[in-house]
């Protein structure tokens, strides 16, 4: 990226409050991560709670999420309602806001927006400070796994959160007032040390998240983000597309070891510089994400192998033998930096037809 001249890049469907991670590093992905539309088939029917009731499959149409639906519901009682109201309002809000992140790298401000237009999401971030940089991301509702997958989870709010139960704990803890805004403090405690916490403080009025922090397993506070000014949220009066299921490729590689609860998520990768694609997977557990990328190692585009750090993520890379090639390994997120070196150390080859990927 270039100082002083904007820079705009594909991104997945983040929740306000993931943007910090999105700007850290790009391959990592936040709740309800999306891939762009490919072809417009047929998506299976969903039957949820809430406005996932009104999700809808036809021929050559992708499902939708009716918005509206919210409009409807009563207010949350309880953490599982919250974060539910919190991940469609994501979504179903068309707003503007200005923002801080603080990092290990300082802090930035941001100007932040998202709206809807015909069911296709569009948010955009700029950076108000140092070099000009803006991340833009327009795609339907990204699902949590592949079609076929093993463990398959609803991309709904509701099957969502059920992934999550035995994997954090929810608890609400009181209101404060920020952005000039009533906000609900909503912590997430991970069950294990293999990933981080959460505190989320949720807009009353809308679900939109005001305030995020990250803490590390000693509960360290890693990152803060922080909207400082809202204007508008608009309820977007419409239905939302869903990415249409797809199909896991058939990589000859895959990790042996992940942390409980992750699961691999739709998305593939090519590269214009080798002309053939990229191993690169996405795994979470619907709230934590890391980025398995497997490439041949070319000389000069090699990274060095260690434990890298990019912002409040952490790289593991590592140079290994498989397939019969040397090949790179890299793992990123914002995880525990001893996950993400064991999941690329874990990562093992197809020796025969007869093997398969989880």
């Amino acid at each position: 990226m270039r100082s002083g001249r904007p820079t705009r890049g594909v991104t997945r469907s983040l929740p306000v409050f993931l943007l910090s991670g999105l700007l850290a590093v790009l391959p990592l992905a936040g709740l309800a991560q999306a891939a762009s539309a490919q072809g417009d088939d047929a998506a299976a029917e969903e039957a949820k709670s809430g406005p996932a009731d009104n999700a809808r499959a036809g021929s050559g149409e992708a499902a939708r999420f009716d918005c509206q639906a919210l409009t409807d519901q009563p207010a949350p009682e309880g953490a599982r309602a919250w974060l539910e109201r919190s991940l469609w309002a994501n979504h179903c809000y068309a707003f503007q806001a200005r923002a801080v992140r603080i990092g290990s790298d300082g802090v930035r401000s941001l100007a932040l927006s998202h709206d809807i237009v015909e069911g296709v999401e569009r948010e955009v971030a700029r950076f108000l400070d140092g070099p000009a940089v803006v991340f833009e991301r327009r795609g339907r509702i990204g699902r949590l796994s592949w079609a076929d997958g093993d463990g398959a989870v609803a991309a709904s709010p509701a099957g969502i959160v059920a992934h999550l139960e035995g994997l954090y704990r929810l608890r609400l803890s009181g209101e404060e007032r920020l952005a000039n805004r009533n906000a609900v403090r909503l912590d997430i405690e991970p069950l294990d040390d293999l990933r981080y916490g959460h505190r989320f403080w949720l807009d009353k009025a809308t679900g939109l998240p005001l305030k995020q922090i990250l803490l590390d397993e000693q509960g360290r506070v890693v990152e803060t983000f922080q909207i400082t000014q809202l204007n508008r949220p608009r309820l977007h009066r419409g239905t939302i597309d869903l990415d249409r299921l797809r199909s896991a490729p058939n990589d000859p590689w895959w990790p042996t070891w992940l942390p409980d609860g992750f699961i691999a998520k739709p998305v593939e990768t090519r590269s214009p510089r080798h002309n053939e694609a990229i191993g690169h997977r996405v795994y979470s557990d619907g709230l934590a994400t890391l980025s398995l990328f497997v490439e041949p190692v070319t000389g000069k585009d090699q990274l060095m192998p260690g434990l890298h750090r990019l912002g409040v993520s952490h790289a593991a890379v590592r140079h290994r033998e498989l397939g019969g090639q040397a090949r790179q390994v890299v793992v990123m997120g914002e995880l525990p930096p001893r996950v993400l070196i064991r999941v690329a150390d874990s990562v093992t080859w197809r020796t025969s037809a007869d093997d398969a990927s989880p």
